[in-house]
């Protein structure tokens, strides 16, 4: 049984990897701002250990992973900026490698190590080199398109008006993965330290078109749900590092082997979008209160 610290634990991602290893028989050590918020207590309730930390706090950092064995380490641009991400992913790799742990597996973005030139793939790249160049024992899975990005956000908005409203063209595939198979496959290197020791692996479950999309979400839906393109100068208006992201994936792409990772690693459990679009609650999502 392994003791394993989680950045990001009332997260996705983090969320994720902390049921898949509890489910598992291991031992989780959830790492939180806040301690007492309902997202952390669910953890609590469900068998973690919750442990106040605070990326800008070292002492906090080096309390909360005395002990453990491992690492799953998340960062994000999103609520700061760019340069705060990579200065507290390079802080939270100091607090890992001063704890001595045995394996640190960092969530990344697919294609962050190709030089994209979007910027939360740029602040991501840069803790990942200072990963490699720590001494830990390190594995990067870098995740395509997230699923849940299409339950919030100008997305939702557009779903309750039949729009499938997204910034890319309607059959240009973009490869998708959900939390959970996130959850799943970290938990699956953190356990098999020895295969993924050293490698960076792209993950993704799914590959769909927009058009495909938005066929997918009418039949989960049970309502007409139309792809519009959202133009890049719109995307722009709200961010400039979206709309660079949204160009790279009209244009370059991201290709993941969604069928090798499948037949490597089945015991992922590998969803599909329709899979995925079938679990969610629409009807709460569309109508909220």
């Amino acid at each position: 049984m392994l003791t394993v610290a989680i950045t990001g634990a009332t997260g996705a991602q983090g969320g994720a990897t902390a049921r898949a290893l509890l489910t598992a028989g291991h031992h989780v050590r959830a790492l939180t701002r806040h301690p007492d918020a309902p997202p952390a207590r669910t953890l609590l309730d469900l068998g973690a250990e919750v442990r106040y930390a605070e990326f800008d706090d070292r002492a906090s950092l080096d309390t909360a992973l005395a002990g453990a064995d491992a690492l799953f380490a998340v960062t994000t641009p999103f609520g700061t900026d760019t340069a705060t991400e990579a200065r507290q992913g390079t802080a939270l790799v100091d607090a890992a490698a001063a704890a001595r742990l045995g394996h640190v597996v960092l969530t990344s973005a697919a294609h962050a190590d190709r030089g994209t030139g979007i910027p939360h793939y740029e602040s991501k790249h840069a803790v990942e080199r200072h990963l490699r160049a720590s001494g830990l024992t390190w594995t990067v899975i870098a995740p395509a398109a997230f699923m849940e990005n299409y339950t919030s956000g100008w997305t939702l908005d557009g779903l309750r008006d039949g729009a499938f409203a997204w910034p890319m063209p309607a059959d240009r595939p973009l490869t998708l993965v959900p939390a959970a198979d996130i959850g799943a496959f970290a938990a699956l290197a953190l356990e098999r330290r020895g295969e993924f020791a050293g490698r960076r692996v792209d993950i993704a479950s799914d590959a769909c078109t927009p058009a495909r999309m938005a066929a997918v979400l009418a039949a989960a839906t049970g309502r007409p749900v139309t792809h519009h393109e959202v133009p890049l100068d719109q995307v722009r208006t709200r961010s400039a590092d979206l709309a660079a992201m949204f160009a790279y994936f009209g244009t370059t792409g991201l290709d993941v082997d969604v069928a090798g990772l499948r037949r490597a690693y089945p015991e992922v459990g590998w969803h599909t979008f329709t899979d995925w679009a079938a679990a969610q609650n629409w009807a709460s999502l569309l109508n909220p209160a």
